[in-house]
This record gives structure tokens, sequence and C-alpha cells, in this order.
């Protein structure tokens, strides 16, 4: 099953995809799956990010070429940050380079889960049966913030539109081995799958369980595998124009334009 979350006329509605409609629902579908009796053709309408998240938590370093292309240890745990609810856009909408710090942003494509209900220390063996479904996204970050200018990360990983999700969430995977691939203007710059990472789905919903309660539409992003722009000889950043596509077998492509933010006027 694949949701959405859309507008039409303005409204922000939930909705459950069935060929090329979607069949509207009441609420979010981790509170029900009520359907509100309407549905609409998928051209109608315009797709948003498919959660808007209570909490984003990404993971740092979980594969293990990521943390060999950034000459870094394995970590014994989960490497955990948060990202800004506030950073999260979805299919279609642009990537904005901040004013502040527009020339060291990259690219990270990582497989999300978005949790069903609410997880409290739960067992790796029980962990996915809260996890409601995945979707793709994309863990923009400023690099210069993160390792020139800050201490920690969270204004690199926070910036608005830096969080891209979608294009919808699927509940039927098997998150354990699928691909994940970044394409930048159709060029292939990450290609791995889930089967690399260090810490698995099961591992990272159990652990962060027993950090803090997770509740329903939380966003766990799982990490990125190798190829990230700044680590690339010479580097590679994003900039005005380009096309940035994160795809995962099983579910769809995530696109996005970059833009660079408008100036102030006035």
């Amino acid at each position: 099953m694949r949701t959405v979350r859309f507008t039409t006329g303005g409204i922000a509605r939930h909705g459950v995809i069935d060929n090329n409609c979607v069949n509207t629902l009441v609420g979010p579908p981790w509170d029900g799956m009520e359907y509100a009796g309407d549905s609409y053709d998928l051209t109608e309408i315009r797709l948003l990010a498919p959660v808007q998240p209570p909490d984003v938590f990404a993971i740092g370093l979980n594969y293990k070429t990521h943390a060999d292309e950034t000459g870094s240890k394995y970590p014994p745990a989960p490497v955990i940050f948060i990202k800004a609810a506030a950073s999260v856009v979805g299919p279609g909408d642009d990537i904005i380079l901040p004013a502040m710090a527009p020339s060291e942003v990259d690219y990270e494509a990582e497989l999300v889960m978005v949790i069903g209900k609410t997880c409290r220390n739960v067992s790796e063996d029980d962990a996915l049966d809260y996890v409601f479904g995945y979707t793709c996204g994309n863990d923009i970050t400023a690099r210069d913030c993160q390792f020139k200018h800050d201490t920690q990360w969270a204004r690199a990983k926070s910036f608005e539109t830096f969080c891209p999700l979608g294009p919808w969430i699927e509940t039927d995977l098997a998150s354990d081995d699928v691909q994940v691939c970044t394409r930048l203007n159709e060029n292939i710059m990450q290609q791995s799958a889930t089967a690399a990472m260090i810490f698995s789905c099961r591992q990272l919903v159990s652990y962060l369980s027993r950090m803090v309660t997770l509740r329903p539409g939380t966003v766990i992003m799982t990490g990125t595998p190798s190829g990230v722009g700044y680590t690339r000889t010479p580097p590679v950043f994003l900039k005005p124009g380009d096309r940035v596509e994160v795809e995962i077998e099983g579910i769809g492509v995530l696109a996005n334009r970059v833009v660079a933010e408008a100036s102030e006027s006035g």
C-alpha cells in the first residue's frame, strides 16, 4: 500500500493510491485508515511530503563505505542527530541554498522509516511492528557549517528545505536489502543497498525507543552510503539549476530542483 499527503484546492489531506487515483482519508493513515469517500486523479493533485513529522531523527556513518570515505571509525552504536521538522519538504519542492551558507551544500540519499504507533523501549524483534512504512529521503547538509564553522551539526542539517521526503510512504517493503541511489543531473553519484548498513532498521528503532518515545509520524533517516559530494576530488556541491533524484527500490523516486535563496527586498 502506498499512502500520500497531497493538496487540492489549498487543503492538505492524506490518501491511499489505487492505480492512478488517490482515495482520500479522514486523517493520517496511522490513525485508523478511515476513508473520506472522495478520490482524485493523481494528475489533479500536488504531492506534499507524505508525513509532517513531530520529530526527525537521523543516523550518521551507518554504511561502512561512507565511514571509509570520510576516514571515520565504524561507530559502536548508532550516531544520532536531529533535523528540524521545519526542514521537511516534499517531492518536486525546491532545495534552497541558504544565503548564509550557499557554497558547500551536499546530498545524502537515505531510506526513511515512518513510525506508525507510539513506541518506547521495544525489542529489536518487535521493532518493525511499530513502523508504518518507508519513504525516500535526502539529508541535505551544509558541509561548511558542519565541519568548519559550528561545533555540532544542527544548523548544517536543519536549514529550511534540507529534508526532502517522498514521494509517498510504501508499507510493503522488506527493508533489509533494497537498492539506494542518488542521481545528480542524471549522473549516478551514490549506489548501494541497505544490506550494507551497520545498524539495521530493527536495531535503529529499538535503540531510539530506549532514548525517547517515538510518536506516530516520527521520521527516522537511516544513513547514507558512500559517494557524497564533499569526499570527491574535486568536491561536488549543489548549485542552482541542479536536479537531485533519490531512488529506492520498491518505493520510487524523490526528485527536487536546487535554487538559490531569494534576496530580501525592500
